[in-house]
């Protein structure tokens, strides 16, 4: 594939980049762990990409017909939280565990995965009083995604993406609900806007996949055409175990998505991120293609994993490779 190298971006957008690197923001080159700054999707002033961020948001975000933003305020995204019931119900870590991946199923997830919270799952400046985590995932319609990049002409991904968001806000309410009914403390974290909890380092431990090389992580069964939203509690539950299939070493020899970004921001080889060595996509590269086409997802959509009915034959492909090389 030739390389799709070809976005310069605009002068305007330009003048709202800060000085500083996101790169920098997100602890590019650091040796040290530590907790990750807030960053792009944070409230405005809790970031130095505040005044980029809202010429993205009011200046360049599409006057798109029918809204399905997760800032229409006419758009689902689950119903209002209750209170935490004042009786608990009692029952086993093993029983709840079961009972809360059987109603977030129900309730629009088409992933579930439970782990312990960890300080690095934190954004430094916030906190998290509740020791577990209930990653859910829902998975994007495919044909639909495959048309990223949004464009004026065509916005069918962009509603898309909203359109997930929005289905991953209503499970995480649905299942605050149900935990908090049960007495227990439960927080919902929606998304696509930040907020306390940093996603996807704790929904690779929850066992929902492999971070890939474009930033996003890699299901065995969805590819990475799915989000991620989530919960979390006291309440008690079972821990999943990370779920390694292959996609990590896959990454290592697969080009597509590299040669697909147009700004040429996913990086080739690993980096050290606030001291862990992991696939990196350099931010200041992503964003103005990002803000410039209303989103984006090219790389998503045209990841090998992505594609229906191609997972199965790349996990048997990538088991007979790490059985030849013992």
């Amino acid at each position: 594939m030739k390389p799709k190298h070809d976005y310069t971006p605009s002068a305007e957008l330009m003048r709202h980049f800060p000085e500083v690197s996101g790169n920098a923001v997100n602890g590019l080159g650091e040796t040290q762990r530590r907790s990750p700054s807030p960053f792009f999707w944070h409230p405005p002033d809790r970031h130095p990409f505040g005044a980029l961020q809202q010429f993205i948001v009011n200046d360049l975000r599409p006057a798109a017909g029918e809204d399905h933003s997760f800032r229409n305020p006419a758009v689902d995204r689950g119903p209002a939280l209750v209170e935490v019931d004042e009786e608990v119900t009692e029952a086993s870590a093993a029983e709840w565990t079961e009972r809360v991946k059987a109603f977030a199923l129900a309730h629009e997830a088409d992933l579930a995965g439970i782990t312990v919270m960890r300080p690095e799952y934190v954004f430094e400046g916030y906190r998290i009083d509740e020791p577990r985590v209930i990653v859910l995932g829902v998975q994007h319609n495919y044909e639909v995604l495959a048309k990223a990049p949004p464009s004026a002409e065509d916005l069918s991904a962009y509603h898309e993406l909203h359109q997930q968001y929005n289905r991953g806000a209503r499970a995480a309410h649905e299942l605050t609900n149900f935990i908090r009914g049960h007495g227990y403390q439960a927080q919902a974290f929606p998304g696509p806007m930040a907020d306390a909890l940093v996603m996807i380092p704790a929904a690779i431990q929850a066992g929902l996949g492999e971070l890939g090389k474009h930033g996003s992580m890699i299901n065995r069964q969805f590819g990475s055409a799915f989000r991620l939203s989530a919960v979390t509690t006291d309440m008690p539950l079972l821990s999943d175990a990370p779920d390694v299939f292959g996609a990590d070493d896959f990454c290592v020899g697969c080009q597509v998505c590299r040669n697909a970004c147009p700004p040429d921001a996913i990086l080739d080889v690993k980096q050290s991120v606030r001291g862990e060595e992991k696939w990196y996509v350099d931010f200041d590269k992503c964003i103005p293609f990002f803000g410039e086409n209303y989103a984006c997802g090219i790389c998503i959509a045209v990841c090998p994993w992505s594609r229906p009915g191609v997972a199965d034959n790349l996990i048997g492909k990538m088991a007979r490779r790490r059985a030849r090389g013992k």
